[in-house]
């Protein structure tokens, strides 16, 4: 089974940029659909954006659209989310997801990575 290693977390200003990055352990990663999800305390984990196997489908929740974008490069095997505009809401801890399903098949996805913490101050 593939094995995820999330970068890129920290603290940030509102306003601010991060650029998440997942790094896969298997060669096998175009076969997977790829996704970003996150959980805030107290919150139940969340959909963020998914990206297709090939990379020309990509969904994001109504929350992020406009200011994240997600896309990867099999050849590098390696996914990213570029975060910009940041707000207090985004902090969270961002998760590095793989699914064997459709990419917008969201309960598909049944591997995670450990996380990333992601912080905006106001």
């Amino acid at each position: 089974q593939v094995q995820l290693e999330e970068s890129g977390g920290g603290l940030v200003q509102a306003g601010g940029s991060l650029r998440l990055s997942c790094a896969p352990s298997r060669r096998t990663f175009s076969n997977y659909a790829m996704g970003w999800f996150r959980q805030a305390p107290g919150k139940e984990r969340e959909f963020v954006a998914t990206i297709s196997r090939n990379g020309a489908g990509t969904r994001y929740s109504d929350s992020v659209k406009g200011r994240f974008t997600i896309s990867r490069d099999n050849a590098k095997n390696t996914v990213w989310l570029q975060m910009n505009s940041l707000k207090p809401e985004d902090t969270a801890v961002y998760y590095c997801a793989a699914g064997s399903g459709t990419y917008y098949d969201y309960p598909s996805y049944n591997i995670f990575g450990k996380g990333t913490q992601v912080t905006v101050s106001s």
